[in-house]
Formats: structure tokens, sequence, C-alpha cells
């Protein structure tokens, strides 16, 4: 299907400059690669006042304050804020509860009371002239401490004489929530031909965006009102929560501005302690107070993501078809429930079919407390456990049954006459030619040449392996979202929008859906995002909907404002609207050089300056669902462990192409981040003392340039019927496709040479020695 979307204003066949499918690079990239980002840390006032926040050093301990007034008396310190400063607030809430499941949610305090839960756990907010003298502030609060049994591990939290993280959670479960046919799903079992069964790692992740978390607040007496500038996918949520429901003050009192943001990940969608902290710091003070957290505050005081441990069955019949899916996942919650955690686990197991016709499906999620960082929302927010857990499975079932994992799953996938298709947990899937996208990367990855590849690197003593992951993800129904577009006096289209950019390229997306309505290039669009005062409502942005939603609402705003304009032209250049175009910027007769420009179209409309002033709303009613193919070859060296990848292969159905520069961004960084999960990511607690050991940049890997290999990117585009706009997202796409496609390909290395069946993630050098020295080990008693 072409990526094009046809409009009115111009033909199929002869784009617009700027408009939609077209390679615009991005508005913002000049003033980012120069340094002139305006980020929260740029952008504090010089006489603001600075706070740290004072963390537990235990897992897990009752403490008791002894001494506080010492530390209020050092130079500097202008105020220090323990729990009974701040008894008036409420906890922090978790707002992600699906529906009909009961929950176990334990307050959450803006400060702990008398029991830390985890190490990070926020004790106390300094505030002083300088940094250095409220951390030394911090240092000097004297605290009795009386340290408590802890547990870091979500399966063994659940086995028998755990400690308990919260009295009132029976065996540490928060929730147990079931999707699907429990009854049709076990008889598929016990009849199946065949049962394969795989258990999972999928380990905790930190974000590790590139600003970290910060936030200014300022309190004005006059109106009492609070403003805090500060990182967000969404500022609007962000106050709400934090006015409404932490501060107990009417939203309206509040205004919350987001600057450029580098990096959200969705870990900066949820509100957090220290926003509420700041706000009442700076109402006490009549100050300003700015907080920016230090990577270590990153590591010990943002929620985390991923942490699933699961045990997967699937059926399969004599002919090899898929019968049956059966999941049992343990989620680990941490210590307390982040805004959205468990909404999160649901999110993914709506999506563990994939894109196979399975008749039958019943999940099991157990949300599990542990004495660790919270859990929320990252990058793809269920959907790649989900992804990582069926395609493992089903290239696990191709191996264990002698059979080539790509005609396993040809004989498996949904076929497109089969759409719209209805799956056991329930999704919808409008559209989607999977056989199609896998074919093609496997042609572009020469599939059937790698048997000679593989012999070759045998020659030199290391082990090649191939694999594939075909994906699909829910995302697009993140919403309502309203678009209010002005046309200004100088000329300039202004648009107002609730989503907020974090580094996806939101302002060039939405200039070039006004530039296929009204024909002016980018630098006529202005982009306005993440100010509520300027901004009546947002849904932020998560789900990969900014494009799916925010572009929906644009383009309806666009279009109603290409007709007001169109209309007073027409009285300037007297002529009827249904003569004119635009084209080059300006308001043409068509076949004629008699025009008018968007200024004097500004000036024209007089009284009714408002006309040029217009809005829409998208609110979506169901989800998109991107989908696609990625492949990678990889090669291992038995003596070191160390993996390469040789050839990584995407090949994506995002429904259409906005801007393939934007789009090509989105989806290599996403595979980057998936990468990284697969060989060198890892959380890591010390069992022994609930420590956080990977708690700096030099304990925990992150992937750069030099590990990532050279992508090729190609659609194959199936337009999405449910969304005006033909779009499906893309923005968590490449993460959802790039852990399983890796893993199942280091896999496929270590079977063809020593039958080594699985391996968890990270699949780092050590890991994959130690595989296979095990191998040896088991093989030669």
């Amino acid at each position: 299907m072409p990526d094009t979307i046809g409009v009115p204003n111009r033909d199929r066949g002869s784009p617009m400059q700027f408009g939609i499918s077209q390679a615009v690079t991005r508005t913002e990239d000049d003033a980012f690669l120069r340094g002139a980002g305006r980020y929260v840390a740029d952008l504090v006032p010089a006489d603001a006042l600075r706070a740290v926040v004072l963390r537990s050093p235990h897992a897990h301990a009752r403490f008791r304050i002894t001494d506080v007034d010492t530390a209020r008396k050092l130079p500097g310190v202008r105020l220090i804020l323990i729990s009974e400063d701040i008894t008036a607030l409420g906890p922090m809430p978790c707002l992600g509860i699906p529906h009909g499941v009961s929950v176990e949610v334990p307050d959450c305090p803006v400060l702990a009371r008398d029991i830390v839960r985890h190490v990070g756990d926020a004790i106390a907010f300094v505030v002083a002239d300088t940094v250095e003298q409220a951390r030394d502030a911090a240092e000097a609060i004297a605290i009795d401490w009386e340290a408590l049994p802890h547990v870091v591990d979500p399966v063994a939290a659940i086995g028998a004489g755990a400690p308990a993280v919260w009295p009132s959670a029976s065996g540490n479960v928060a929730y147990t929530q079931t999707l699907g046919d429990e009854a049709a799903t076990e008889k598929a079992l016990a009849s199946a031909a065949h049962v394969v069964e795989l258990r999972l790692v999928n380990q905790r992740l930190v974000a590790n965006y590139m600003d970290t978390r910060a936030v200014t607040a300022a309190f004005d007496p006059a109106d009492r009102r609070i403003t805090l500038t500060l990182g967000s996918q969404g500022s609007h949520a962000v106050r709400d929560i934090i006015a409404g429901k932490v501060l107990k003050i009417p939203p309206e009192r509040m205004r919350v501005i987001t600057p450029d943001v580098g990096g959200g990940f969705g870990t900066k969608l949820f509100p957090y302690r220290e926003y509420a902290l700041a706000a009442v710091a700076a109402e006490r003070l009549g100050r300003t107070v700015s907080w920016i957290a230090d990577r270590a505050d990153h590591f010990l005081g943002d929620s985390h993501g991923r942490a699933n441990v699961t045990t997967a069955r699937l059926a399969l019949d004599a002919d090899h078809r898929f019968l049956a899916l059966s999941v049992d996942s343990v989620c680990d919650m941490g210590a307390y429930l982040s805004c959205y955690a468990p909404y999160i686990p649901y999110a993914g197991a709506g999506m563990l079919p994939g894109v196979y016709a399975i008749p039958a499906c019943h999940v099991t999620l157990r949300g599990v407390f542990t004495h660790t960082v919270p859990v929320d929302a990252y990058r793809g927010a269920g959907r790649p456990e989900a992804s990582y857990v069926i395609e493992r499975l089903v290239d696990t079932a191709a191996r264990d049954l002698g059979l080539a994992p790509d005609a396993l799953r040809r004989k498996n996938f949904i076929a497109p006459a089969a759409m719209p298709h209805r799956t056991p947990t329930g999704k919808v899937y409008d559209s989607g030619e999977f056989a199609a996208h896998m074919a093609r990367a496997q042609e572009i990855a020469d599939w059937t040449g790698f048997a000679h590849r593989a012999a070759e690197a045998r020659r030199h003593g290391k082990l090649r392996g191939i694999a594939l992951a075909t994906y699909i993800e829910a995302c697009g129904s993140v919403g309502p979202e309203t678009a209010t577009l002005t046309l200004d006096r100088d000329g300039v289209v202004t648009v107002l929008i609730g989503s907020q950019s974090t580094g996806q390229g939101h302002h060039t997306a939405y200039a070039q859906i006004v530039a296929e309505h009204l024909g002016l290039p980018p630098d006529r669009v202005r982009v306005v995002q993440g100010d509520t005062d300027r901004i009546a409502t947002g849904a932020g942005t998560g789900g990969s909907s900014s494009i799916p939603c925010g572009g929906v609402a644009v383009a309806g705003a666009a279009r109603k404002l290409a007709e007001v304009v169109k209309e007073i032209a027409a009285d300037s250049l007297e002529t009827a609207a249904a003569d004119l175009e635009f084209s080059g910027g300006v308001v043409r007769i068509a076949g004629t050089d008699r025009a008018v420009g968007f200024a004097e179209v500004a000036a024209a409309a007089g009284d009714g300056a408002a006309r040029l002033t217009v809005d829409d709303t998208f609110s979506p009613k169901v989800a998109t669902y991107p989908n696609g193919t990625h492949l990678a070859e990889v090669e291992v060296d038995p003596e070191t462990g160390r993996v390469e990848i040789l050839q990584y292969v995407i090949v994506d159905d995002v429904g259409a192409t906005l801007n393939p520069l934007l789009l090509a961004g989105q989806i290599h960084g996403g595979a980057g981040q998936g990468i990284g999960q697969a060989l060198m990511e890892r959380t890591v607690y010390d069992r022994e003392s609930g420590q956080l050991v990977t708690a700096t940049l030099q304990d925990y890997a992150l992937p750069r340039a030099g590990d990532l290999p050279g992508f090729v990117f190609e659609t194959r585009n199936v337009r999405c019927v449910t969304n005006p706009l033909g779009v499906k997202g893309a923005g968590e796409a490449g993460t959802i496709g790039a852990a399983p496609a890796v893993i199942n390909a280091v896999v496929d290395a270590l079977w063809r040479a020593f039958k080594i069946r699985e391996i968890d993630m990270p699949a780092t050098s050590e890991a994959v020695w130690a595989t296979i020295r095990e191998h040896d080990r088991m093989h030669t008693m």
C-alpha cells in the first residue's frame, strides 16, 4: 500500500514539498546540535535555592530521625522537610488499576515516615543556597536505623517464609489477574500432540535518558499559584496529580511548564515526590527552589522497567498448528505501586498471542512487592515483554520439533484475509500482512545463503546464528487530544497541543501536517507544547500516540483553518473560495499569479480575527497495531563469549509514513534500546544486602554507537483502517522487535554448535561464555 495520504489540495502523484510522507529534516536539530536546547537545568534562575533528597541506605529498615536541628542550623540551609512537616500531603497515587482487578495499594508517602522499603527511599528534602550546602546538611541529619529482613527477587518474594514488604499483602502479592479462557486452554494443552515450555527472565532495566529529571518551583503570593518547570511527557497529567491528589489544591492553582526534554521512554510520564516537595518548599520559603537529579538520584529514585519472570507453554497439533498458549508471569512491582504499574503487565498480556492464529489463550499475572525501586512503564510498556515471550517460544518450538522457524511462523500467521481478527485476549487487529514483511526481511538478509556464511565462520572458529522476531503491538490509544491552530498577524500558524516531545521531532511532524493543508514551510509553523496555562488540555505522549492521536487532531484543525483562510482570501481576491489553492506559502487563484500572503489574510480578517483560531479534538476508540519483522545475524566467539551483530534488518508496517527520516530515527533508537537489553543492560540487586549494585554508569552497561549494527530499514505498510490518517505509530516499535530477534539469533548459534536451548538476557560475553562452559562440563561428566 502507498505511504502517501490523499487530502484535498494536492494530487497523490505530486506530493507537497513539506507535506505528509516527505523526508523533511528536523527543524529542532539546529538548536540541539549547537547546544542551544533549553532544558530544565538551563532555566534555573540565578537566585534559586537548591535542593537535594536524603535517601535510605537500607533496603528495609525501621528508622527514627534523632537530630535534624543541627542540620537546619548549618550555613546556607533554608528548609529541611521530613515526614512530620508534610502530614497534610496525600500519598503518591497509583492510577493504573485494570478494571475489575482487586489490587492492594499501600500508601506511598511523599517522604518515608517510620519505615523505608528500598534503597533510595526518600527520607528528607533539604533546601539551601547551594547544592553543596544542601548535601552537607543532608549528611548531618542523625538517624537511628533498625535493619529489617528484605527480599529483592520477585520469585523469592512469593516463596514460603519470605520477608513481608507490606503486612497487608499476603505472600507479597499485590494482585493476581487472569485473561483468556483457562478451560479451553488447558483442554488444548492436554490433547495436544506437542507442548513446548520455556521459562524466561525479562530483566529489570533503568531508563537512562540523557537529561535527568529536574524541577524548579516558584510561588506567586499574589494569586497563590505554584509554577513547576519540569521535564515530563505530559504537563497536564503531572499538574492534575501533584496538585489535586498530593498537594490537595485545585489544579488551576498550579502551572506546569515543560521545556525541551532529553528522552523520556515512559519513565517521565509519572509524577514524582520531588515535584510536590519543591512546590511545598517554594510556598513556605517564598523563594524559587530547584532540584536537579544527579545520576544516583536517577538510579535510586526513578521508576525502573520490565522485571518479569515468565513460564510459557505452547500447544501444537500433529500438523504443527498452534492450539493454545498458557502464560504465567511474576511481575516485580518494587516496594510501592508506581503511577501506572499494575496496568503495564495487563497492557502486555493482551498482546501475547502476537501475530499468530492461536484459538485459546490463558494468562496469569501476579504483581509482586519487593524491597526495590518501583517498576512502571518503560519504552513499549508491556508489549516488548509480550513479544519476547511469544517470539522466543515460537523459535524454541521450531527447534524442539526440528522445524524451520520461518516455516512454523508462516504456517501459523493470521492471514490478511482473516482481518479484522479478534485474538483470544480480546484484541482486534484491523490489518497486517505478516508473511509478506517476513519474506522481505529474509530477502534483504539473504536468508538462504546463511548456511554458507555459517560454514565459513566455523572455519575461523566462530559460531553464526540467524533468527527472526515477527512482532505486533497495540498503541495510538492515548487521548483524547485537542489541537488549537491560530493564524497569527505575522502569517505564521501557531499550533497548541497537549502532547510532549521528548526528542521525537514533534515540531517537524506537526508542521508537516499543517503544510499538507495550508502549504506553509516548517519555518512558518510554531508548535507550542508543555504549558498548562497556554494549552487547556492534553493527554501527553505515551503509547506511540502523538501522531495517531495528536496528528489526527492537528490535521482536523488544519482543515478547518484552511477553509477559513480561503474564505477570507476569496474576499480579498474577489473570487470564489473554490478557485483558490495553497502554493508556495501563499493563497493563489489557481492557474494565475494573483495571490495573497498569510499575513495579508490575517490583516484582512479585521474584527473577525477570532475566526483564525480553530481547534479539533480526536479521541481514539480503538488501538492501532503496528507490526513488522526484525532479523538479526550474529557471530559468537566460543572462546570469549563475545556476540557481534553482523547484520540487522527491519521491515515494518506502520500504516502510513509521515516522515521517513523521523520514522527511521525512531526505529533505530528503539532497536538500540532493545539490543541494549538483549546483550548488555541489567539491574542487579545484591540479595544479601539489598543494595543496588549497578547504581552508576560505571556498573550499568549501556550500548554505545560501536555496539550497534548498521540497520537496514524498510516499510511495507498496510494502511490502518481505524485511524483517519492511516497511521499505526512507531515510537516503540523498534524496541518491541529487537530483544527477541537478537536472543533468538544468539540461541540459534549456540544450538547449532552445542544444542544449547536457551539463554536469558542479557547475553553478555560472560553469560555466553559461562553457558558454553557449563554445557561442556555437563557433557564431560
